[in-house]
């Protein structure tokens, strides 16, 4: 069993930044991949990033990149997501995930957190 727990969101201005934090607890952590996914309001769950076990892997959907880096430190047991440019069709609720496969859809993930809302002003 894996705990997930986001912190880090809040609200921002258009062009600022957030690092959203993902603290786990149980199991090896460095043997998960992790991502990151959002749901913005009336929209389904999105896939945003993810990150391989050992960090060295990462990908991000094509709305986010260059502005989304995501991030990982085993020895803390903990991954991010450092978010910058924010536009108002970032505002979401964020969710880091772990699983075994650093896929692409939420079937892929076993484990999530509770979310952390990310509301960006115009």
């Amino acid at each position: 069993q894996v705990q997930l727990v986001e912190s880090g969101g809040g609200l921002v201005q258009a062009g600022g930044s957030l690092r959203l934090s993902c603290a786990a607890s149980g199991r090896t952590f460095s043997a998960y991949a992790m991502g990151w996914f959002r749901t913005a309001p009336g929209k389904e769950r999105e896939f945003v990033a993810h990150i391989s076990g050992n960090g060295v892997l990462t990908n991000y959907t094509d709305s986010v990149k260059g502005r989304f880096t995501i991030s990982r430190d085993n020895a803390k047991n903990t991954v991010y997501l450092q978010i910058t440019s924010l536009k108002p069709e970032d505002t979401a609720v964020y969710y880091c995930a772990a699983g075994l496969l650093r896929g692409w859809t939420t079937d892929d993930y076993n484990y999530w957190g509770q979310g952390t809302q990310v509301t960006v002003s115009s």
